[in-house]
């Protein structure tokens, strides 16, 4: 069991949230490289707003099927940034960028999470978001109980995302136990347009769900 979850907050686009994400306690921020999103930015407005992120917190840059001409651009201005692949890229794909990456997984009945984990074994996580119509969870819950408990080693770090929120993060960490949570929606006033408040509340919570957890182990 992990001894603290990890948090990726996403969707980032102005520079008093980046402040505010890393200051709620962020491990990584997201920067939307998608430009049909509504929280997409630019590579050299990714870059600027990385720019303030101090060591120790990770940025996270987001694709949906990209040319990889336009990866290779934009890790030429974010080189020690992590990937985030969302749309319908191959293991090869992911491969070829050449930077550690993450594997969003469109959550539905029937989806085998164990086999996915074994086609893209050199994901540091897979990124469970609900299935809906598009790319990324549009704010949706998936059913939780489609995880499964024996996920091997490198996909048994998941990190769950899908309309998390202050309100109801703690038992998505309790029930799924896992490597990181990932919030988009769940702490915006506006598309875009991160809260203050609800970013803290949303950490001040997955650290409640930890310590909950380690009472349960003691």
């Amino acid at each position: 069991m992990n001894s603290r979850t990890r948090i990726k907050i996403c969707g980032l686009t102005r520079e008093a949230d980046v402040a505010a994400a890393v200051e709620a306690g962020a491990d990584a921020l997201g920067f939307v490289l998608y430009p049909k999103s509504p929280r997409h930015v630019s590579p050299e407005r990714a870059a600027k707003l990385a720019h303030e992120l101090p060591p120790f917190v990770t940025a996270v840059l987001l694709f949906v099927n990209a040319p990889a001409a336009d990866i290779a651009a934009a890790r030429a201005l974010l080189p020690h940034a992590t990937l985030q692949f969302h749309g319908d890229e191959s293991p090869a794909d992911c491969d070829a960028a050449g930077r550690p990456y993450l594997r969003a997984v469109r959550m539905a009945p029937g989806v085998d999470l164990l086999d996915f984990a074994h086609r893209f074994p050199n994901a540091q996580a897979l990124l469970l978001d609900a299935a809906v119509d598009g790319w990324g969870g549009g704010g949706k819950v998936f059913d939780w109980s489609l995880i499964p408990q024996d996920l091997p080693a490198p996909g048994a770090r998941v990190v769950l995302s899908g309309g998390l929120n202050p309100a109801n993060v703690i038992d998505g960490v309790l029930h799924a136990r896992p490597f990181a949570v990932d919030v988009s929606s769940g702490v915006e006033s506006a598309k875009g347009i991160k809260d203050a408040a609800l970013m803290r509340r949303f950490c001040e919570a997955v650290r409640e769900a930890d310590a909950r957890l380690a009472n349960l182990a003691t």
